[in-house]
C-alpha cells in the first residue's frame, strides 16, 4: 500500500460482499484487497438539481432510502475511503461519507469543481468518482477500471455502457489532478473536455447499461 494511504473507512455500510462473485460475463471477482491498490471513492453529491427543481439529488428518495445512500453502498466496499463532494444537506451525507468537501468556486460550477475542492487532500494512488444519481452502479466498478492502469502512462479509465461514455463513473491517477485547478481558472468546466487533455482508456461496461441509469431516467418513486 502506498505511503499515506487513507485507512480503512470506520463507516461501514451493510451488505460488505465477503467473498468472491459471478460477474455477466463468467469471470470470478475476488474480494477487494484494499492493500493491492489505495482509492479514494468521492460521491459527487454538489449539483444544483436543475432537473429536479432545484432540490439536492443525493437526498431523494428512490426505493425508500436516499439516493446517494444507494450508490454510497456500493462504492464503500470498493475503495479504502469514501468522501462526498456537497454544497448543502452537510448533516446528511456526512452519515455516509469518511469526509466533506464544498466547493471553493461559488454558484454550483459542476463536477469538476466538487473534484478539485477535494484534489488538494487525496494521498491515495486512484481517485474513484461517481455521481450521487446513479443507484445501480456495478458492484466491480473499481475492479473494472483498474485493468488498463496497469499501463503506468493512463491517466484515466472511464466506463463506456455500449453507447457513450459515463464521464462520473472514472477512475483517475491522483498526479493527474494537479492540472485541474489552471483548467478551471481558464473559465473551463467541461469533464469531457478535462478528460480530452489527459492519458486515457475507456472500459467496456456494454454487459450492464443499466447500471449508469441516473435519477432522471429511473422510476422516479
Amino acid at each position: 500500500m502506498p505511503a499515506h494511504c487513507p485507512t480503512q473507512s470506520i463507516l461501514e455500510l451493510s451488505h460488505r460482499p465477503r467473498n468472491g462473485r459471478k460477474t455477466g460475463r463468467g469471470f470470478t471477482l475476488n474480494k477487494f484487497n484494499p492493500e493491492s491498490h489505495c482509492i479514494t471513492g468521492l460521491l459527487l453529491a454538489g449539483g444544483a438539481g436543475r432537473r429536479v427543481g432545484g432540490r439536492d439529488k443525493g437526498t431523494l428518495i428512490w426505493q425508500g432510502r436516499p439516493l446517494a445512500e444507494h450508490v454510497a453502498s456500493r462504492l464503500r466496499p470498493q475503495v479504502n475511503a469514501l468522501w462526498v463532494s456537497c454544497n448543502r444537506n452537510a448533516h446528511f451525507y456526512a452519515t455516509i461519507g469518511d469526509r466533506l468537501f464544498k466547493d471553493h468556486l461559488p454558484g454550483f460550477e459542476g463536477p469538476l469543481a466538487g473534484i478539485a475542492a477535494a484534489a488538494s487532500a487525496i494521498n491515495s494512488e486512484f481517485l474513484l468518482v461517481s455521481a450521487c444519481d446513479t443507484p445501480a452502479l456495478p458492484t466491480d466498478l473499481a475492479r473494472r477500471l483498474l485493468g488498463p492502469m496497469s499501463d503506468n502512462a493512463l491517466q484515466l479509465a472511464v466506463a463506456f455502457d455500449g453507447e457513450k461514455e459515463q464521464y462520473l463513473a472514472a477512475l483517475l491517477r491522483s498526479d493527474c489532478l494537479a492540472s485541474l485547478p489552471a483548467y478551471l481558472q481558464r473559465g473551463e468546466r467541461s469533464v469531457r473536455g478535462w478528460y480530452a487533455t489527459l492519458r486515457r482508456e475507456r472500459v467496456d461496461f456494454s454487459d450492464c447499461p443499466q447500471a449508469f441509469a441516473n435519477f432522471n431516467q429511473l422510476d422516479q418513486n
